[in-house]
């Protein structure tokens, strides 16, 4: 079956856990090794997290320019397809883009960190610059960096509280990651994410 360009629906988020926010703060720190599949649902619960709409988002976005886009790059997850998929918030959905394992070739990118290929999956923040520039000018691009770093650390405390781990990469070739993504968007953060 071509799921190329057709929506996946995820699972609805849930909004309550056993996992106090004091208790994910207390427990967060950087992971570099992972074993195991995700789940769909926890997939859903860690995107949500990201980037995810309430009564209006997860985390801040300055002028409601919501400049960031988030890509999944799939290795192991049950009932989702190897892949790249792009998370759409206002649908709660993936969609993908590209077909394939590209962990490898993500790890190479990030200069031969084998964690980012051994996590179930790897979760990419990029920023389309112009959303936040074309009102703010240069401050702009500061705004669209303190914005990724709000969801990053959601990410990580959602991680904390579905016993997963995560780190946030940052040492990485900008435009190999975007050749071997085959996106335009400029690549701000690599969340590696599996179970510990």
């Amino acid at each position: 079956m071509n799921d190329m360009k057709t929506k996946i629906k995820l699972p609805k988020p849930r909004y309550e856990s056993d996992t106090s926010i004091e208790e994910s703060l207390l427990k967060r720190k950087s992971t570099r090794n992972y074993r195991g599949n995700l789940t769909m649902k926890e997939i859903s619960q860690l995107l949500w997290a990201a980037q995810g709409i309430t009564s209006t988002r997860t985390s801040p976005s300055a002028g409601a320019a919501h400049p960031l886009e988030i890509y999944l790059v799939v290795g192991d997850v049950d009932d989702l397809g190897k892949g790249v998929y792009t998370y759409l918030p206002q649908e709660h959905s993936l969609m993908k883009i590209l077909d394939g394992d590209i962990r490898r070739e993500l790890a190479d990118a990030c200069l031969g960190e084998e964690f980012v290929k051994e996590a179930a999956v790897d979760i990419v923040f990029a920023a389309v610059y112009e959303r936040a520039t074309r009102r703010y000018g240069e401050r702009g691009i500061r705004y669209i960096h303190m914005e990724v770093g709000h969801a990053a650390q959601n990410v990580y405390l959602q991680a904390v509280s579905l016993k997963l781990g995560t780190v946030v990469v940052g040492a990485f070739y900008d435009e190999r990651v975007k050749e071997i993504m085959e996106i335009e968007k400029e690549p701000l953060y690599i969340m590696p994410v599996g179970s510990q």
